[in-house]
């Protein structure tokens, strides 16, 4: 038996689904970051390295490209990804988080893959879901 789900509802459900899965990879980045340099009081600490990049996902959640197809690689997943970098490393500027070279390098790459790649899995079993 199958149930026709209304195009509105799908839309919800890739939405949830990405905002979620956006703030899990900031928050795990963050988490990752904090674990390597081993700080104290990690929940705190995490939230405080994570914030400026959450900023830079409401800054991407914001504009239609990324609402309209939250799901898609291109645009929404490239422009997720370059927000969350971009503003989240003003913040971080602008607050004094620190802005070493290292850091923008792995924080480029890291929050790109992660962005841009769990959206291409989603996709991947979505394919393969609709095909069995």
């Amino acid at each position: 038996m199958t149930t026709d789900i209304s195009p509105s509802v799908r839309r919800a459900r890739a939405s949830i689904l990405a905002v979620v899965g956006d703030a899990a990879v900031v928050l795990v980045f963050a988490a990752m970051g904090r674990g390597f340099h081993g700080e104290a009081n990690p929940v705190l600490g995490v939230l405080a390295t994570a914030w400026p990049f959450g900023v830079g996902l409401i800054v991407a959640w914001a504009t239609p490209l990324v609402r309209r197809r939250p799901l898609a690689v291109w645009p929404a997943g490239l422009l997720v990804w370059l927000a969350a970098y971009a503003v989240g490393m003003l913040l971080r500027g602008l607050t004094g988080q620190g802005l070493a070279g290292p850091f923008l390098v792995v924080a480029l790459t890291v929050l790109g893959v992660a962005l841009i790649g769990w959206r291409a899995v989603a996709l991947l079993i979505r394919r393969v879901v609709r095909r069995s």
